[in-house]
């Protein structure tokens, strides 16, 4: 599948803003399964000083500082890019999941390294004993890792209600549970944890996902969406995503755009800023198939 897709950011400020200084994360990763043909990023007001370059996980940012009074900040980008379905591995051929556990507890052989830095908390994802009782109930004796993980991922999708009032980006992972409701980064967040407190490494997926119009009806501009998933690391196959949002396994409609511990290490936009008062975003998405 092909892709052409522009995200834009608008930041509206109630006061004026003397200086600020940014990094975005908006540049699809190009990947075995996903090239990015065409990127570009447009800001403005034009940066007085802007530097790009890669991250500690692969991901590809942007750093830029407006030295002048605004009142609105808006990045938009464009980007081309093609997606071919991974093959998906069977998973009653998994390896069983205490298998996989045993790998990544001290001392951990070198193949395993870089999984096993995703298997610690992170800033926004705590294990816990009460997600590993929830997993628990997916991840049986002997259960070949990726049953377990693709029934976590169904479970999760039928008990927590999707609802985009309910939570923001700042929203403990705790009152999620708690309240039984929330949107993809707070599914993403929910199934890592459910996976670190069994010990298996998990990590954040950001990206975009193409959405239909219902039949008859046209596709509206901009009405795609900024997404969230998450992935397990399965030995013999690596990285195996999966998305409790929709209770799928991501395919040809996911986009990703980068990888990271929790949302914290791959949020779209982040900045600090002089100035600014109180300030409205807006995000639109289109995700145009050619």
């Amino acid at each position: 599948m092909n892709y052409n897709i522009t995200h834009r950011t608008l930041y509206e400020y109630a006061a004026p803003v003397t200086v600020s200084h940014h990094v975005a994360r908006l540049e699809p990763r190009v990947t075995n399964v996903q090239g990015c043909d065409k990127f570009s990023l447009k800001i403005f007001p034009e940066p007085a000083l802007r530097k790009e370059r890669t991250d500690y996980f692969g991901n590809r940012l942007c750093f830029f500082a407006i030295q002048e009074i605004h009142d609105k900040l808006e990045i938009i980008t464009h980007s081309r890019v093609s997606v071919n379905a991974a093959k998906n591995p069977a998973p009653d051929n998994s390896t069983p999941w205490e298998q996989v556990a045993e790998l990544f507890r001290d001392p951990v052989s070198p193949e395993v390294v870089d999984p096993y830095q995703f298997v610690f908390d992170s800033p926004h994802i705590r294990a816990s004993m009460e997600f590993a009782d929830y997993a628990a109930e997916s991840f049986g004796k002997d259960v070949p890792l990726l049953t377990g993980a693709t029934e976590l991922t169904r479970r999760i999708f039928e008990d927590f209600k999707f609802d985009s009032r309910a939570t923001t980006v700042a929203t403990p992972l705790e009152e999620v549970w708690e309240k039984r409701r929330g949107v993809c980064q707070d599914f993403a967040h929910l199934g890592i944890a459910c996976l670190r407190s069994l010990g298996l490494p998990a990590r954040y997926v950001s990206g975009y996902l193409r959405t239909r119009p219902p039949e008859g009806k046209p596709r509206l501009v901009g009405a795609d969406a900024s997404h969230a998933w998450f992935r397990i690391f399965c030995p013999g196959t690596g990285w195996v995503d999966f998305d409790p949002t929709n209770n799928v396994r991501p395919a040809e409609e996911h986009i990703i755009v980068a990888y990271g511990r929790d949302f914290g290490d791959v949020s779209p936009v982040a900045g600090i800023l002089t100035g600014g008062g109180d300030h409205d975003v807006k995000v639109s998405v289109d995700v145009e198939e050619i």
